[in-house]
């Protein structure tokens, strides 16, 4: 089910230019547009859909979710889940994420959390601890799809 707190996607091109694989495609939506940050939200590159980083703020804010690692890691989730399907694919269709802990001891926690939302299969994924996350963040996963629509 969709997240309807969302806005619709903004069309970078046209609905025929859509899955080209000619040129990467830059794209933003009004919720990433929102918060005025200096990265496209996603880039369609070939049959890819690669997102940008994503953490655990509150959606359209730059706040991020309160009680630590574990409604961090949730709500980061439901970012990516909701960037996905701004961008016509679904949790199903991730084949590869990076994962930045900023205390790799919190690594048990955001694992249990990051393996519910894979239920059919887990995509292929690093994970390493990092100083100095945006906005504090204590976790941050960029994901790489690869869209049914674009498999056909």
């Amino acid at each position: 089910m969709k997240d309807r707190s969302y806005p619709p996607p903004v069309a970078a091109t046209t609905e025929s230019d859509r899955h080209s694989p000619a040129a990467p495609q830059f794209l933003s939506s009004a919720h990433a547009a929102a918060l005025k940050l200096p990265f496209a939200e996603a880039v369609r590159a070939g049959g890819f859909l690669i997102l940008s980083g994503q953490i655990g703020n509150l959606p359209g804010t730059r706040e991020l979710a309160p009680g630590g690692i574990g409604p961090e890691s949730r709500q980061m989730m439901d970012n990516i889940k909701a960037a996905l399907e701004r961008h016509g694919a679904g949790m199903e269709d991730v084949v590869k994420c990076t994962v930045f802990l900023a205390d790799m001891a919190e690594w048990p926690v955001f694992n249990e959390i990051y393996a519910s939302y894979f239920p059919r299969h887990f995509p292929a994924r690093s994970a390493l601890g990092a100083n100095g996350l945006a906005l504090g963040a204590r976790v941050e996963v960029e994901c790489m799809a690869y869209p049914t629509a674009v498999r056909g």
